[in-house]
């Protein structure tokens, strides 16, 4: 399945306990995997997640607890069961949802790795796609931003 065949497509997703569900009308049928120690470190591996910018729509969102993991970040998880459900920039709809939370992981295909020079050397994924440093990926969304 590609990209614009998701668009419109409604997905769903939820904790491990159900406590927390939510659902999109937009999604890319695309995730990105992050090596960075922050991410490895909330969800025990690399994160896998998928980018979206809007109209993500919670049911149970009392039960969701926020992380300020950065200043212009935040990590959400369920407070009962602590299922890790997404990565958010603060003050915005942009979203980028744990792959492991949705429902129907089938449409998503991987599209890039980020972090690729803070990647423990025990595993690596076969997939043929960009693998950017952390220079690249802070140049990618921070632009002149970008820590030295």
């Amino acid at each position: 399945m590609t990209e614009s065949e998701t668009k419109g497509q409604m997905h769903t997703g939820g904790c491990l306990c159900g406590a927390v569900r939510f659902s999109v009308a937009e999604a890319p049928a695309l995730f990105h995997v992050c090596h960075c120690d922050m991410c490895r470190r909330w969800s025990g591996g690399p994160s896998l997640s998928v980018h979206v910018t809007g109209g993500v729509l919670f049911e149970g969102e009392a039960n969701v607890t926020l992380h300020r993991s950065s200043d212009w970040a935040e990590r959400g998880f369920c407070k009962v069961c602590g299922s890790n459900l997404f990565y958010r920039v603060v003050d915005s709809e942009e979203y980028m949802l744990s792959v492991g939370v949705l429902d129907d992981q089938a449409p998503f295909i991987m599209e890039e790795q980020y972090f690729i020079d803070d990647k423990p050397p025990g595993y690596s994924f076969a997939n043929d796609v960009p693998r950017l440093t952390a220079a690249e990926v802070f140049a990618k969304f921070a632009g002149d931003d970008a820590p030295d």
